[in-house]
């Protein structure tokens, strides 16, 4: 029987080999029940998330991170700058800080958070990004793209920014609102990557 390494090797030269002579190519991951890896190039189901672009350099960490958020923000029609704001003042870029309150990762998620929106390893930083911003795409929808809203929502919950009709009375949250909004400036006109 083949060991898990030798299949996930295989799967990798497999793919290397379907994306034939392009620069770089998307490829995602799931993990099932059993813990087998699973990669493609092409998903066809939602379990899958994106796991690194696959290209013949060598990319530094920053460069992965940066392809990452990249990603994530087309695919959730975020801005560049609005994500690598939240992963500064949430993580400052280390994806294996936990909270006090206990979130985890790069886009500090709360355990719950992340089980509902598909996150299995919030210390892995693809599904940290993916998670992150794809919560953060659900509080700007939920509400109607108001950015003051969402990101408290995004620091206190929902629940407590409808309670409360906008930013709720915490410091915390006040404080938070203004110092992502700040690199998200900071961000947009520098270039930056972090």
């Amino acid at each position: 029987m083949m060991s898990q390494l030798a299949k996930i090797t295989l799967i990798f030269i497999f793919l290397s080999a379907a994306v034939g002579t392009s620069a770089s190519a998307a490829i995602y991951r799931y993990v099932d029940a059993n813990g087998q890896m699973h990669f493609t190039n092409t998903p066809t189901e939602n379990k899958y998330t994106f796991y690194r672009n696959e290209s013949h350099q060598v990319e530094s960490t920053q460069g992965k991170l940066e392809s990452l958020i990249v990603h994530f923000a087309s695919k959730f029609n975020l801005d560049i700058a609005l994500i690598k704001a939240v992963i500064k003042v949430e993580s400052d870029f280390n994806p294996q800080v936990v909270s006090s309150k206990g979130a985890q990762g790069l886009m500090q998620l709360m355990p719950e958070t992340a089980r509902e929106i598909g996150v299995n390893d919030p210390f892995n930083p693809s599904e940290s990004i993916y998670g992150g911003s794809y919560y953060l795409r659900k509080m700007l929808d939920s509400f109607d793209s108001n950015l003051d809203h969402a990101l408290a929502a995004y620091n206190a919950g929902p629940t407590a920014v409808r309670r409360y009709g906008g930013i709720p009375p915490y410091k915390e949250t006040q404080d938070y609102v203004e110092k992502v909004k700040y690199y998200l400036e900071y961000y947009r006109e520098t270039k930056e990557t972090f």
